[in-house]
This record gives structure tokens, C-alpha cells and sequence, in this order.
């Protein structure tokens, strides 16, 4: 196992209602431009927030949560990697939703943000059990598929593929081709476009 496996995460959840909350909500679009994503987090639901002072990434309460609780469809709209990563730079570790968005969910992969999934009656109890306690925790077991949440577990859903990558640590390109990097270099040698063309 290496130090980019991962098989659980547990935190204090924020929960989001509410179903179809697109990238362009998630992160608004004048934010696109930024040459890296440093400082992205101060901004996720910028416009949002703005328009609703009781928007739950406002709320003392759940401030320091790092479960993110959503609806269905979440993460539709444009393929923007910049919604994860300012999720992920707010504090957000995990999200459980009722569905995402497919390359919304692929790209929480690539940066190992763990995404599950829960069907309509458990989506709902998440959602109550983060507003009625906000200090109530979560346990999500990525090795098991499920969420422990006041000493009872919830079944969760999270495809095989992505579940493998997540647990043996794969979902780290970078790290991945770092690790082969003797082999990367011998590969690369041995082809004859790389080595036989003149300057």
C-alpha cells in the first residue's frame, strides 16, 4: 500500500439540498481564468452565497465540515476542473450524493476526492442528520461501501474501478508514472520516434 491509498475518510458533513447544482454554481465562471488554483476555496459558491446569507457554506455551524452532502445530478454543466479543486481547497474531503454529474465525478477521482453515492431515503437522512447535529460525524469506508453515522451503518454505492483506484492509490497519475519512472525511461528509449529523428 502506498501513502496515495485510500480507503476511508471521516469528518462532519455540510449538507447542500437541492438537485442539478451546476459547476458554473459550484465555482462561478469569471474564477476560470486563474493560473493555478490556490485560493479557489474562498470562492466556491461565490454567487451563491451571496444571495442567500443562509447558505449553508455561510453557516458557523458547519464550518470545518469536510462531508459534503448533495442531491441528484450533482456537478452537472461544464467539465470545469475548477469545481472540485475549490470544494477541495474550501476543506471538502468527501462528497455523498443521491447522483454526479459523470465527468464531474471523474474529475474528483483524479484529485482523490472519494464520491458515493446513496439512494433517496439515506441521501435524505444524511441531509437530517447534519442539520439537526452539525457535530455528528461520518465514517465513509471506501474498502466496504459504506457510511457509519451515529454507530449505524448506511450502505453506499461507488463504482469497482473507481473504488480500486482510490484504495490501491492508482488515482494518482503523477505519482503513478513517478513510481514507474525506471521503466517510464526504458520504454521511452526503446521507441524509434523519440531517438531516430535529427534536429
Amino acid at each position: 500500500m502506498n501513502d496515495q491509498c485510500i480507503t476511508f475518510t471521516s469528518g462532519t458533513m455540510i449538507p447542500l439540498r437541492g438537485d442539478d447544482i451546476d459547476t458554473d454554481r459550484i465555482i462561478p465562471a469569471r474564477y476560470l481564468r486563474c493560473v493555478t488554483f490556490d485560493g479557489l476555496g474562498a470562492h466556491a459558491f461565490e454567487d451563491d452565497r451571496n444571495q442567500n446569507a443562509s447558505h449553508p457554506f455561510n453557516q458557523d455551524r458547519f464550518q470545518g465540515a469536510s462531508i459534503l452532502v448533495v442531491g441528484k445530478n450533482f456537478g452537472c454543466g461544464s467539465s470545469r476542473e475548477h469545481a472540485p479543486q475549490s470544494l477541495k481547497r474550501w476543506g471538502i474531503n468527501a462528497i455523498i450524493g443521491k447522483s454526479f454529474a459523470e465527468i464531474f465525478f471523474s474529475n474528483c477521482l483524479a484529485m482523490g476526492l472519494p464520491c458515493f453515492t446513496v439512494d433517496d431515503k439515506n441521501g435524505e437522512r444524511l441531509f437530517d442528520f447534519a442539520e439537526d447535529d452539525p457535530s455528528v460525524e461520518a465514517y465513509m469506508d471506501i474498502v466496504k461501501s459504506v457510511i457509519r453515522v451515529h454507530g449505524e451503518e448506511i450502505s453506499a454505492n461507488i463504482p469497482s474501478g473507481t473504488q480500486k483506484s482510490l484504495t490501491e492509490g492508482s488515482w494518482n497519475a503523477t505519482a503513478v508514472l513517478l513510481e514507474a519512472e525506471v521503466e517510464t525511461q526504458k520504454l521511452a528509449a526503446s521507441l524509434p520516434y523519440l531517438n531516430n529523428f535529427s534536429a
